[in-house]
């Protein structure tokens, strides 16, 4: 394996894990230390027990996006052991907003019929390029979509910009950029990876790596030491809506556990609770 920052295990303490880290990214202690090309400017290691770092996370609340079957709500989200634990559970809750006559699908339902937790950085903590990593372990059960990505400060989307530096849904682990077309649609860069080919389930009981490079010519995005795709931004310009370039303006974390919707399958068969499972979230950028 590549020597990343990452590969650190996170038992060790911020000071250390900082050291190492610079250390590791500009070569290591040759014959003449070079200049560190990376330093650690944000990271959370999940190392006291609780709820997550209020100073660090906010959370999304209800029915969100792309007609998932969750209720999104900060009681799914706990740090133990060292990490942060997103479960997401069946149990049915009802849906405060429900109105029988209304136009959108949040309304429309009158329960939730599984709940789960979607932390966010927005509003506390944002980046413009850098080296972003996380460790963790991803449920591949049928019907699960756990997700690590940003998405840019300014702009609706898709024109605000979008980065899964993981996203897992259906057998296929995904590493994707979006930007808007001429039409406002969202135009991606997708690569898709099935886990069959990178274990399977022997791969998804163990705990990987994922990590963007980004920088203002490129994304690229890795599990592992393994690269999934690169975007070169000069393709990245919206046809319709602002910011012109929204993967050249700073963007924040997100990271969820979605059941069902328009991409992630059917949960009937999944027994819950389900969960998703970060060691450290860890966030470099050049000095």
């Amino acid at each position: 394996m590549a020597p990343v920052p990452g590969v650190i295990r996170r038992s060790a303490r911020h000071g250390l894990v900082a050291t190492l880290a610079a250390l590791m990214i500009c070569g290591g202690v040759g014959r003449r230390a070079a200049r560190p090309q990376f330093e650690l400017v944000w990271a959370d290691e999940f190392d006291r027990d609780g709820p997550p770092d209020s100073s660090k996370w906010t959370y999304e609340h209800g029915f969100v996006r792309n007609e998932e079957l969750q209720w999104y709500r900060p009681e799914n989200a706990r740090v133990e052991h060292g990490q942060l634990i997103i479960e997401a559970r069946r149990e049915r809750i009802a849906n405060p907003a429900f109105d029988s006559g209304g136009r959108s699908w949040r309304t429309r339902r009158p329960y939730a019929e599984y709940t789960s937790a979607s932390l966010t950085t927005r509003g506390l903590a944002r980046w413009q390029y850098g080296r972003f990593e996380m460790r963790a372990r991803i449920d591949v059960r049928a019907g699960l979509w756990p997700a690590f990505w940003t998405v840019g400060e300014q702009g609706i989307w898709p024109a605000s910009g979008e980065i899964d530096v993981m996203e897992y849904y259906r057998g296929l682990l995904l590493a994707n950029v979006a930007w808007a077309d001429s039409a406002g649609r969202a135009k991606w860069d997708s690569a898709r990876r099935p886990i069959a080919e990178l274990g399977g389930a022997v791969w998804a009981d163990n705990y990987h790596v994922w990590r963007m490079d980004w920088d203002e010519r490129e994304i690229r995005l890795y599990v592992d030491s393994l690269l999934l795709n690169t975007t070169p931004l000069d393709s990245t310009f919206n046809g319709a809506g602002r910011p012109p370039n929204p993967l050249r303006q700073p963007h924040h974390i997100i990271l969820n556990l979605a059941i069902g919707g328009q991409s992630g399958g059917d949960p009937s068969s999944t027994r819950f609770p389900a969960r998703f499972e970060i060691d450290y979230v860890r966030v470099y950028q050049r000095q």
